[in-house]
């Protein structure tokens, strides 16, 4: 008996604490749901009731339990953040919402740091001030947009981009920040060897994720109910958390890592909504022992650096945000919206000072401020927002026109069509080779060395046998890496001029040179230098003598590996497809001749979708796509057009297309079809509408374009009146286009 009483005396306040929390957060929430304010605020101020620093409220008595909640909501949290994440989506957000978040991470970083000096915080509370501060809130940002009604303009676009790149930022100076705090300095060597870990352990746990973990949860797919999968989930992601500990990373970056790669599976959805009240629960419980630390006092004592940071906060991200999206190539108007939109901290700020808290580096005070000014920046967010838009067109009236002019100018550059070289996309593919293959056989010897060597040593083939098992594991890695050919196309293309030759057969002898290093590493391992050297004789010779079945066994691997990464994609599109397949209708693709006349005319002028019966889907132009496309949109030489339509109604188009395919008439310039920007200086042309000014004709092309005063008029009608300082997009030849600007 005295057992059990002892028991239940150690769970009562356990109990009780919880349900003292979770009582005040969700009268809470009903409150700030009814006054429409964000629910993290709610929080916030259930957390502050129910702390030992508010005397009118029931308190909690055991904070370390909470601690320990606290914990487990921020790996939720991150995992939660993982699912929605996935790093195709980092590919895709592109160089907009990149430049944009790293021009804003980066000064308010130094201005962080600057203003926690200037207040003479001390380094370390001023660098963790500074990351503090560089870092918007997701939660807040979405939930505005939604009650604006704004998500799909364009700067919001840009927003949730910056705001994908912020998050992965944050977790990477999260470690970072760990190792500082660990060594209590600023060495550059350490860091740089933190980032190399960082990456290595990334790049493997990715890969090995994508290949084992898809597969496992497909072919469990009969067996699994939600409470397995749920489970499961929830397993895989402590089990990386654990991972990430033993390897010196902090558990956040762990169930973020897990998240991302659950991402890419066809389960994704179904995990995320299974999870989701696992994730509000535990998060709430964060959200509230954040709050539990406001202390008034500090709060009152405190008062000014409160009001200083909130201003530096607001302004200082809305202004290096503005200057990121300027600096990215976007307009002046989405640039100010952009930068507005990001101007607050929120959940990772309450990381990243959780973190500083938990190793014992930074002061007590700035807890509970980063919290104030968490508070008072979600109350200004919507506001913020909404006033993004007219202060955008205030500025663009007040601001000198010689100005505007020239971001108008930079934005225009930036946003017209590039073309990536051949030698680019070479280079990136080797790098890309190396590091992957290189990751890979590297951990595999470290594995071995560590958990295998240890087990076969005792034994008096063990070295040999040991040796065999790894060698046998990495050889289509080792292939790979040393035979296997990468941008064929590009290469061969290259290797047809001269300046090229030399630095592709230096990357193709660096890749074997640096295979025969790793293979001779592996065998140093289990065999001493002069063992090792014959061995390694050997073991090349038998790679000269089964390359064909090396490189069967890699094929196979590297298609497991595309078709687990690519799993979730080609499952929409079998949905997609199969609410099109009782019109026996399916998607294709065609590129538009330069020689064709279809090039030039609009949707609406080619009549497609009345005259065969097709719809386009997309239209790829270069870099950029056009989805959906309007009517007035046209179509350009080299166009690639994505077209849905039954076997028939695409036979008949593709006899379309070859039909008004016409052969280069000998006058022809040049086929050299290129878009180009012409400022409208000369007096032959202004006050005369395009028909009358004959630049087609002139060209050889077609007026897409016009910006003017900050406007764009896009697919502009052929009798509208051209105006000095116009600036005109025209897709013509090259040549002719370069005689008329000249």
């Amino acid at each position: 008996m005295s057992a059990v009483s002892e028991a239940t005396t150690h769970l009562h306040p356990l109990i009780s604490d919880l349900g003292l929390i979770l009582m005040t957060a969700g009268i809470a929430v009903l409150i700030f749901k009814k006054i429409k304010q964000p629910l993290v605020l709610g929080y916030l101020i259930a957390g502050f009731l129910a702390g030992n620093h508010f005397d009118f409220f029931p308190s909690v008595k055991d904070i370390k339990s909470v601690e320990v909640w606290a914990e487990i909501g921020i790996i939720f949290l991150l995992f939660s953040l993982g699912l929605e994440f996935s790093f195709k989506k980092l590919m895709k957000v592109g160089g907009t919402a990149s430049i944009t978040a790293i021009t804003q991470i980066v000064s308010m970083i130094a201005i962080g740091y600057g203003v926690g000096i200037a207040l003479d915080w001390g380094k370390m509370n001023s660098l963790f001030l500074g990351v503090i501060l560089s870092v918007s809130s997701t939660t807040i940002i979405l939930k505005t947009f939604d009650e604006l009604g704004v998500k799909s303009q364009k700067f919001a676009g840009i927003v949730i981009g910056s705001l994908i790149v912020q998050d992965i930022v944050a977790i990477l100076m999260m470690v970072l920040l760990s190792t500082i705090a660990v060594s209590q300095q600023f060495s550059g060597g350490e860091l740089f060897a933190s980032v190399l870990k960082l990456a290595f352990f990334l790049t493997l746990w990715f890969v090995g994720g994508i290949f084992f973990i898809p597969t496992l949860l497909r072919k469990a797919k009969s067996l699994l109910t939600d409470e397995m999968l749920l489970i499961i989930s929830i397993a895989l992601c402590l089990v990386m958390v654990t991972l990430a500990a033993n390897v010196g990373f902090s558990p956040a970056l762990g169930a973020f890592i897990m998240g991302s790669v659950i991402a890419e599976t066809t389960q994704a959805e179904h995990i995320e909504h299974l999870v989701k009240p696992v994730k509000d629960l535990f998060g709430a419980v964060f959200f509230v022992s954040v709050g539990m630390l406001i202390n008034p006092g500090t709060l009152y004592e405190y008062a000014l650096p409160v009001a200083v940071l909130t201003l530096v906060t607001i302004f200082g991200q809305s202004l290096s945000a503005t200057i990121g999206a300027l600096l990215s190539g976007q307009p002046l108007k989405q640039s100010v919206q952009t930068g507005m939109s990001l101007s607050q901290i929120g959940e990772f700020s309450f990381i990243i000072a959780t973190l500083g808290a938990t190793l014992k580096v930074t002061s007590d005070f700035l807890y509970p401020i980063v919290v104030a000014v968490s508070a008072v920046t979600t109350f200004t967010t919507p506001f913020m927002v909404r006033w993004s838009t007219p202060f955008s067109e205030y500025l663009s009236h007040k601001l000198p026109r010689k100005w505007t002019k020239r971001i108008e100018r930079f934005s225009a550059n930036a946003q017209s069509i590039k073309s990536v070289s051949n030698w680019q996309i070479v280079l990136r593919a080797y790098l890309l080779q190396i590091a992957i293959h290189s990751i890979i056989i590297i951990a595999a010897i470290l594995l071995s060395s560590t958990y295998l060597l240890p087990f076969v040593s005792g034994n008096r083939f063990g070295h040999l046998l040991g040796a065999v098992i790894t060698l046998v594991i990495i050889s289509p890695f080792l292939w790979a890496l040393s035979l296997r050919r990468v941008a064929i196309e590009q290469v061969i293309i290259l290797m047809q001029q001269r300046k090229y030759r030399g630095p592709i057969f230096m990357m193709i002898l660096f890749r074997f040179v640096l295979s025969l290093f790793f293979l001779g590493l592996l065998l140093n391992v289990f065999f001493s230098p002069k063992i090792a050297l014959f061995a390694l004789v050997v073991a090349v010779v038998a790679y000269i003598i089964f390359p064909k079945k090396l490189n069967k066994l890699y094929h196979r691997i590297e298609a497991r590996f595309m078709s687990n990464l690519n799993d979730r994609e080609i499952t929409k599109a079998k949905i997609t497809r199969s609410d099109l397949i009782p019109w026996d209708e399916h998607m294709a693709f065609f590129d538009i001749a330069p020689s064709s006349n279809v090039a030039g005319k609009t949707l609406q002028e080619l009549q497609f979708r009345e005259q065969l019966g097709i719809n386009i889907a997309f239209i790829r132009r270069g870099e950029v796509m056009i989805n959906i496309p309007s009517r007035n949109e046209r179509l350009f030489p080299a166009d690639e057009i994505c077209v849905i339509g039954t076997d028939a109604q695409l036979k008949e188009f593709k006899k379309h297309l070859d039909q008004h395919e016409v052969a280069p008439s000998p006058d022809k310039v040049s086929s050299n079809i290129v878009l180009e920007q012409l400022e409208l200086t000369n007096e032959a042309f202004i006050g005369k509408s395009i028909r009358e000014s004959q630049l087609r004709e002139k060209t050889r092309g077609l007026v897409v374009g016009i910006e003017r005063r900050g406007k764009r008029i896009l697919n502009p009608e052929s009798h509208l009146i051209l105006e000095k300082e116009d600036i005109l997009w025209i897709v013509g030849d090259k040549k002719l286009l370069a005689n008329l600007t000249s």
